[in-house]
């Protein structure tokens, strides 16, 4: 194995997605990348609440009770824990996150949106929690995403093909070294503790 450089997790290069495709600017990624706290939007809180209320069943009044139904439908049975930490070692980076729900042989993350649009997903850098729990036994990741309306999956397995990640995790840390002098977390450098 090789020593790692880089520590990055799925909504930092996400956030470099954006910023590729014109939707962030260059100073914004730089004080994502500093971890600046930016204030919650109401969409972010709304997602985090009903997360909770799917899993803990916290809050649950505020939402339809045939949306929460169908979602806790397409979770694992068993579910055999929550909040799982997880990390892959691609080269000298090390990728790293949580996900929302493991069974036995099926990993979910549940998510919200204003409009869903069919396979969204696909090259999703939470993909690479399926290289990082195979050792767990994890042999699929299925999204569970509703717009409040409706509830849709987009399921992805082992076989996935990762190269879209791998090529933009790559670019990524050309960005990091070309910025390296106004970098002030260097936790993503793997130079602090985390």
């Amino acid at each position: 194995m090789e020593t790692i450089k880089y520590r990055i997790y799925p909504s930092l290069l996400n956030c470099y997605d954006r910023y590729l495709r014109g939707k962030l600017g260059g100073e914004e990624l730089i004080d994502r990348v500093n971890r600046i706290p930016v204030p919650q939007t109401i969409a972010q809180a709304r997602g985090v609440s009903f997360e909770d209320a799917v899993i803990k069943g916290t809050g649950e009044e505020l939402y339809d009770p045939e949306i929460l139904r169908k979602v806790r439908a397409l979770l694992p049975r068993p579910m055999v824990k929550t909040q799982v930490y997880c990390e892959y070692q691609l080269g000298d980076v090390l990728f790293y996150g949580y996900v929302d729900v493991i069974g036995k042989m099926l990993a979910v993350d549940i998510k919200t949106t204003s409009l869903y649009i069919p396979d969204c997903f696909a090259q999703s850098h939470q993909n690479l929690y399926l290289p990082a729990l195979k050792s767990k036994g994890i042999r699929s990741l299925r999204y569970v995403i509703t717009d409040f309306e409706e509830v849709y999956q987009e399921e992805y397995s082992q076989s996935v093909d990762l190269t879209y990640q791998e090529e933009q995790i790559k670019s990524f840390c050309g960005f990091l070294e070309e910025h390296r002098k106004r970098i002030t977390d260097l936790r993503i450098f793997n130079l602090l503790p985390r």
